[in-house]
């Protein structure tokens, strides 16, 4: 029987809300991706370019430190990995993320949360990252997107 993860990433809990949304919706796991050094309000001024989140998405190569890891990512097929979009893309720490474990022969299906920005390129870059794996070129909800709403995307994957 395959099992079904919601990982995600949420700087301001918008992502987080989404996630436990779709989780719930579809009966999958939840993980939450939480950054060893927490984000500050201050980090995450995108227009201030010596912020955090500037600083590290203008630096391709920049990988955040996680705090915790999934105890057996083998037992999941499918992985449904959410995040906010900053600068048109996956925040770093997501790419940490897609580095972090051996995903060949699962399903990596991205999700983001945005008012306006679409997902861009997130799916490819994610699976340049995530050697071996399915993935997806996802897609971006609106804040109240619906549990039916996303359950209706999800199942598309399961």
């Amino acid at each position: 029987m395959s099992k079904t993860l919601v990982a995600y990433f949420s700087a301001s809990g918008v992502t987080k809300k989404l996630a436990e949304r779709l989780a719930d919706s579809i009966g999958a796991d939840l993980f939450e991706i939480v950054p060893e050094k927490p984000y500050t309000r201050a980090d995450l001024v995108w227009i201030n370019p010596k912020s955090r989140s500037s600083v590290e998405m203008k630096d391709r190569s920049c990988r955040p430190a996680i705090a915790s890891k999934v105890e057996d990512m083998s037992q999941y097929d499918v992985i449904f990995l959410g995040f906010p979009i900053w600068w048109y893309r996956e925040p770093s720490i997501i790419d940490t993320f897609a580095e972090s474990y051996d995903f060949s022969g699962r399903t990596i299906v991205p999700f983001a949360s945005s008012g306006s920005s679409g997902i861009g390129e997130s799916g490819g870059n994610i699976k340049k990252l995530a050697k071996d794996s399915d993935t997806k070129e996802g897609q971006r909800f609106k804040a109240k997107a619906s549990a039916e709403e996303l359950k209706a995307w999800a199942c598309e994957y399961l």
